[in-house]
């Protein structure tokens, strides 16, 4: 499924769509380019979950910790990996367990679309706006679109 995100509104009401919808367990896996918006979807996602504070990048810290949220998240970035092992060091299995994750550059810590809970998100410039293929695992299709 494609969606048409032409500008910052767009984007937000994707991530409360998503919002609604995610469930412990599930694995928002986003992808794209520098630049094309995961860190802003992302936002959008916790923001619409009830988080009212500043949500950083976790391109340092790799991984942030939401609680008090509808449903615990964890935001990673997984961009600074040089290999999937380094996901064992973190002890991202220890964070994820009840939570749903949210995860940039997925394919930086071996890929999430193998899991049933995994919405992965391609995002693409078109034109002055961008664009998400959205690809549902199995326990996603009686939840999307």
């Amino acid at each position: 499924m494609t969606v048409q995100l032409p500008d910052l509104a767009a984007m937000e009401a994707l991530g409360r769509k998503i919002a609604g919808k995610i469930e412990p367990g599930d694995v928002v896996a986003l992808s794209g380019t520098l630049g094309m918006g995961k860190t802003t979807l992302a936002r959008a996602i916790i923001a619409a979950l009830g988080y009212e504070g500043e949500v950083p990048s976790p391109t340092y810290t790799i991984i942030e910790t939401y609680d008090g949220l509808r449903v615990p998240l964890v935001h990673a970035d997984f961009y600074r990996l040089n290999h999937p092992s380094e996901v064992e060091e973190l002890g991202l299995d220890d964070y994820r367990d009840g939570a749903v994750l949210i995860a940039e550059w997925p394919d930086h810590a071996g890929g999430f679309a193998h899991e049933a809970g995994c919405l992965s998100i391609t995002l693409e410039k078109v034109g002055e706006g961008r664009e998400a293929v959205v690809t549902s695992g199995a326990s996603w299709q009686s939840r999307w679109p």
